[in-house]
């Protein structure tokens, strides 16, 4: 068996274990590396404040180091607070004594604005520990610090990495988390080998925010130590923090942590919405009724993974669910990424319910919709002739704007979400639950009532 990759968090602890080597070590378990530490610090902290920071002796941090370095060895590691001008300086000698690649979060200042680098420091981390970075990660503020520049957008950040990078780091990450920058997005600036590299991920308007530095710079040593190049480790941090962001956990009365952990918990489900939805198949082709309920477009069920971020999170089947002589036939197995409009839909609407991770398309009539009335579903419409330009214009975008009209016009995620078309697009009904096979089982009493009512 191979030996799993280790890496160590030099850093601060948080009592509140949002950020520091809390965090650090939660991002190594979901990245599938062994985590260790060397603590620098200990804080007395939560999700509003730092009550007291003590340091640890600059000769404990060097017998940490030391004491992994020399027996588990270290594959990559990623330092955070460093408090103390002394201790800065010990762990620059132990990074050179020992080798290892190293991702430098130049921590200054706490979510709660506490200092966490005594300002004496700060020449002694340019002058000492930023030339013997792999990587650094400041952020807008902390690159101000370093550069004396004013980061106002995108150009600036560029020179302040540019201003960074001549310091000797191999490859410098301005975060865009506090960048003005366009509506919506959160763009981060990689220079690496003289070349700008743009990272942009979806903006979300959230608190849980508590320990992301941390988080990302141990996401990128964990895939430097597998082996990753720096551009490879540095796309997928971003794409982890993202979503360990939009699942945070809302706990305290100030910024809630973000949830390293969602990665792993979406992992551990896959087989679980696999099958849910081969169940819900299985529930539908053996209803002969369901025939009536299928659409000109054919008919998916599909089901997201607890912390789903886009399509490929959405399991569905594989070239949809199509009409029979006898009933109803999926033409494929259910696969993650099949399906790109019912999941936008349960995508758009697990952000109102996270619980509403299943969907599925059926064909409209007004006498299906009476009957799901009936059957004391709720329902809510949205009109695609209302829909804007630059929503029509990109593929794929409109069950997402359709599904949140419809659910801000009741206030609530219903059970069943219409619309009657536009030129050329098909009137379709989505009926909503927690599950598929809920769904499935839901489609099947609508489609006897339906039958039953023919007759």
């Amino acid at each position: 068996m191979d030996m799993i990759p280790c890496v160590l968090s030099i850093a601060g602890s948080d009592s509140g274990g949002g950020a520091g080597i809390q965090a650090d070590l939660k991002t190594f378990a979901a990245l599938g590396v062994h985590g260790m530490t060397a603590i620098t610090s200990i804080t007395a902290q939560n999700t509003v404040t730092v009550k007291a920071v003590q340091d640890v002796d600059p000769d404990v941090v060097r017998a940490q180091i030391e004491a992994v370095a020399e027996d588990i060895g270290v594959d990559a590691a990623k330092t955070g607070m460093l408090h103390t001008s002394k201790i800065i300086e010990v762990v620059a000698d132990e990074i050179e004594k020992h080798g290892f690649p190293v991702v430098v979060d130049p921590v200054m200042i706490a979510k709660s604005g506490a200092v966490l680098l005594k300002p004496e420091a700060t020449e002694t981390l340019l002058r000492r520990l930023l030339p013997l970075a792999t990587v650094v990660t400041p952020n807008a503020m902390e690159a101000e610090v370093i550069t004396g520049l004013k980061i106002g957008g995108l150009e600036d950040g560029k020179r302040a990495a540019e201003r960074i990078a001549a310091l000797g780091p191999g490859a410098v990450v301005v975060k865009g988390g506090h960048i003005p920058q366009k509506e919506g997005k959160a763009i981060d600036i990689l220079l690496y080998e003289g070349e700008f590299t743009l990272l942009e991920a979806e903006r979300y308007e959230t608190k849980t925010t508590h320990g992301t530095g941390c988080t990302f710079s141990s996401a990128i040593a964990a895939e430097l130590a597998k082996g990753k190049s720096i551009p490879e480790a540095v796309g997928v941090a971003k794409r982890f923090v993202n979503r360990a962001i939009r699942y945070g956990l809302r706990i305290g009365r100030g910024h809630g942590p973000l949830n390293p952990m969602a990665n792993l918990y979406n992992d551990a489900e896959r087989y679980r919405v696999l099958k849910n939805v081969g169940d819900a198949v299985r529930v539908l082709e053996g209803s002969p009724e369901v025939k009536g309920l299928i659409a000109e477009v054919q008919m998916n069920i599909g089901m997201a993974l607890p912390y789903a971020s886009g399509p490929d999170d959405v399991a569905a089947v594989e070239g949809r669910i199509i009409k029979m002589k006898q009933g109803v036939r999926a033409t494929g197995c259910p696969e993650f990424g099949a399906s790109r409009h019912v999941a936008r839909t349960i995508l758009a609407v697990m952000g109102f319910d996270p619980e509403r991770q299943a969907g599925m398309n059926i064909r409209y009539s007004e006498e299906a919709m009476r009957v799901c009335r009936e059957l004391g579903l709720t329902t809510a419409s949205y009109d695609r002739k209302k829909e804007p330009p630059e929503i029509k214009r990109k593929e794929g975008v409109t069950t997402t704007w359709g599904a949140k009209q419809a659910v801000e016009q009741v206030g609530t995620v219903p059970d069943v979400i219409y619309h009657l078309g536009d030129w050329g697009k098909e009137p379709m009904i989505t009926l909503l639950g927690r599950t598929a096979v809920e769904v499935a089982d839901r489609a099947v009493e609508l489609a006897r009532k339906l039958v039953g009512a023919s007759e």
